[in-house]
């Protein structure tokens, strides 16, 4: 029988995490179902372990529910694509790592998604805990239905562990930009949530650890320098018009300022230079349509991304 709904789940060094991940996906109920789980090169076990919890499910269920896959530290981004580029499903759903599920979250994300064909993308509520205790989240990371192409440009609003979206639409979109080593969830949702409402099944069927030393946001610096990349992409974008254009370009600008002054107290002065001038331009020119220079400024900005932290390749941007 052919898998309502692959689950891609990436991991890297978190061994006992994702034994607890892989146990919440096994524990679902009245869903068909398969699970790829991508080790991106750790280095602590887990792939041996990986293999045996595969055999082993594979073995219970008479057929291969569970596939593992290997590849070298290319970041969660290039993993959770190598995941899709296996997945035979039409419905595509992520568990992180430290996330885990509860019984019935796939179930219903199915059942929601044939009752609603139009639907693109839709997640769950969640239970936040962090440090090993739960707490509220913030209101601004309150979650809806329907557009919120907008509110996301401040703060991503879709959890990779609570969604799940349709293949072709992750397809059409384009995946996850593989230069982006954190946010590139909040890049993704913003490219379909360009063209597509969100829906949301009002039960935390999700629960998000935080809190521990693994944790990405934890480990990974200046995450809005990932944001601003995002939102140049927009601002790339032909279809990008109006009311919204004027909103990408609010948010680029607020978080260019943020990263330029980080940059400033580290003594870059010159990457700091080049951010305060995307945000110049998003508040001038790129306001009405792309510049013919912003494909050029992308560019140097993934160069400035790619780059040793002391570097600043940023010859090749022309701001106007």
């Amino acid at each position: 029988m052919e898998p309502a709904a692959s689950v891609i789940l990436p991991t890297f060094n978190r061994r006992a995490m994702t034994r607890e991940a892989i146990a919440s996906v096994l524990a679902q109920r009245g869903a068909e179902f398969e699970l790829i789980v991508v080790d991106d090169g750790s280095t602590d076990g887990t792939w041996d372990e990986l293999r045996e919890i595969a055999a082993r499910a594979n073995d219970r269920a008479g057929h291969e529910m569970v596939r593992a896959a290997r590849t070298e530290n290319r970041g969660v981004a290039a993993a959770r694509n190598t995941g899709v580029a296996l997945a035979r499903a039409e419905l595509v759903a992520f568990l992180d790592s430290d996330d885990l599920w509860n019984p019935e979250k796939l179930a219903l994300q199915i059942g929601h998604m044939r009752a609603n064909p139009r639907c693109a993308i839709a997640q769950c509520e969640e239970i936040w805990i962090r440090g090993g205790r739960r707490v509220n989240p913030a209101a601004r990371h309150r979650k809806a239905a329907g557009e919120l192409f907008e509110r996301s440009l401040r703060v991503c609003l879709i959890s990779p562990s609570a969604a799940i979206l349709r293949r072709a639409v992750f397809a059409a979109a384009g995946g996850f930009d593989e230069d982006l080593r954190a946010a590139e969830d909040y890049d993704l949702w913003l490219r379909i949530l360009v063209n597509h409402e969100a829906g949301l099944i009002e039960r935390p069927l999700t629960t998000r650890r935080a809190g521990h030393p693994g944790q990405l946001s934890a480990t990974v610096a200046a995450i809005d320098r990932f944001r601003i990349l995002a939102l140049l992409k927009l601002l790339a974008r032909d279809d990008l018009a109006g009311a919204r254009r004027a909103a990408v370009c609010g948010a680029l600008e607020g978080k260019c300022a943020v990263y330029a002054r980080g940059l400033k107290r580290r003594g870059r002065s010159g990457a700091a230079e080049f951010i305060d001038g995307i945000g110049r331009a998003a508040r001038g020119p790129w306001l009405a349509a792309p510049a013919p220079g912003i494909a050029a400024v992308i560019d140097a900005l993934r160069a400035l991304l790619r780059a040793e932290p002391r570097a600043t390749p940023i010859a090749a941007a022309a701001l106007p």
